[in-house]
């Protein structure tokens, strides 16, 4: 109970601070972009085979933290290329909040739109990294 509690509060904390809600382009936008599990993304990065992309509001990096290594994007809509890794076939992963934020399909789809190649999202979250409980870096 104690956990269900936990993970509760945190997936509540973690739709406080996404600015970006999931809607109609946020769907479109996952069928079009591969998603992956918490599970394969840690793996990735144990391997080095990804960059992870943080397109969470600073509040919400400082409530949940971040998965080291993450580009910190600043802003989901209004970012720069610039922001990303110079190799466009480098595989990006995107997250956001949680499954409720629409944040890393726009950041992912716009990733695209500038040639990179290889870009998936992880529709889970920050949130969901959490509760499965991953490493988090603190900002």
């Amino acid at each position: 109970m104690r956990t269900l509690v936990i993970v509760t509060v945190l997936g509540f904390s973690a739709l406080g601070g996404c600015t970006k809600s999931a809607d109609k382009t946020a769907v479109k936008a996952t069928a079009e972009i591969p998603t992956i599990t918490i599970d394969q993304l840690d793996t990735m990065l144990a391997k080095s085979v990804c960059v992870p992309v943080d397109a969470n509001g600073e509040r919400t990096r400082q409530k949940m933290g971040v998965i080291p290594g993450a580009v910190l994007l600043t802003d989901s809509e209004t970012f720069t290329p610039a922001e990303l890794p110079a190799d466009k076939a480098k595989t990006l992963v995107f997250y956001c909040a949680n499954t409720s934020c629409g944040a890393s399909h726009e950041a992912a789809a716009k990733a695209l739109t500038a040639g990179y190649t290889d870009v998936k999202v992880l529709p889970d979250g920050i949130a969901g990294w959490v509760k499965a409980g991953k490493k988090i870096q603190s900002i």
